[in-house]
């Protein structure tokens, strides 16, 4: 059975930073991208980082980019999510999502998310 588990949310002050991780099975993570998504109360879900199989492509929205950053270590089958200068719009859950044919495309396994909390 796939799995895919999210972990290293939590309350953090504003500007501050977190560090997320995704670890997922070996067939779900070795051969595809992997993504971060996040969803607030009340909208819809979206998405904040993804990044190739190899690792040597990676995509931020405008809305992130040069503060969060999205790794992979391939030995460890995890990816990690470096969030820096957080504001409380970044309040949310954040899913990982894995499976990706591309950094582009959806994939068919999602975590059970972690909370992430920006407030003073």
């Amino acid at each position: 059975q796939e799995q895919v588990v999210e972990s290293g949310g939590g309350l953090v002050q504003p500007g501050g930073s977190l560090r997320l991780s995704c670890v997922a099975s070996g067939s779900v993570f070795r051969f595809y991208a992997i993504a971060w998504y996040r969803q607030a109360p009340g909208k819809e879900r979206e998405l904040v980082a993804a990044i190739s199989r190899g690792g040597n492509s990676v995509y931020y929205p405008e809305r992130v980019k040069g503060r969060f950053t999205i790794s992979r270590d391939n030995a460890k089958n995890t990816v990690y999510l470096q969030m820096m200068s957080l504001q409380p719009e970044d309040t949310a859950v954040y899913y990982c999502n894995a499976g990706r044919s591309s950094i582009w495309d959806s994939g068919n396994y999602w975590g059970q998310g972690t909370q992430v909390t920006v407030s003073s």
